[in-house]
This record gives C-alpha cells, structure tokens and sequence, in this order.
C-alpha cells in the first residue's frame, strides 16, 4: 500500500519570501496567508515530485530539533488547511506540473 502524500504549490497564488516567513494570497479571493519559518522550507520543496514524508525527513527534522512522527503529523496538518484554501494540492501520486497549473489532484 502507497502511503506516500505528494504535495504541489497552486499556481492560482501570489507570493513572496520575506526574510524567513512568506506570504502568500489566493488568487481566488484574495486571502492572504503568512507562512512561518518551517512553513516557508515546506512550500518551497512542495515540487509535486517529492513525497511530504521525504520533505520532512531531509529538509525540517535535519534543520530543526523535532521527531520525524511529530514533523509529519504537523506538516500534514499544514498541507491539508493550505489545500483546503486551494493554496496547495495533494495526491497519492506525483503531481505533474501541469496539474498544478490547471489545479487537477489526480
């Protein structure tokens, strides 16, 4: 069984880096969202292509002090309140760019 979570930016955003938070706004109606310092390392690497459990084990648990199960329950956690603003999208599989452009998940 797959238990692998991809995970993609939406292009249907605007955003811009800050020192170490970013800002982003749905195009959709305007919301805009700050993403703090560990928030920012997931949306960056958020390429479709990597895994969420692979982003979390390379990029926040060697950069920050916390355990590989607490990073994922809350990058998890994260992922799935950015997808609900249709600021982000997940899948079970890869997400090809085009899907992201278009907003498509499967």
């Amino acid at each position: 069984m797959n238990n692998k979570r991809y995970v993609a930016r939406s292009t249907a955003i605007a955003a811009r880096v800050l020192g170490d938070e970013t800002m982003v706004m749905s195009a959709t109606n305007s919301t805009l969202f700050t993403l703090d310092e560990v928030a920012t390392v997931i949306w960056e690497s958020a390429d479709g292509a990597t895994p969420l459990e692979e982003i979390v084990a390379n990029k926040i648990c060697t950069q920050y002090d916390i355990t590989p199960e607490v990073a994922l329950k809350d990058a998890e956690g994260l992922v799935e309140q950015l997808a609900e603003h249709g600021l982000m999208l997940l899948s079970d599989k890869p997400i090809a760019q085009s899907a992201a452009a278009t907003g498509g998940t499967k």
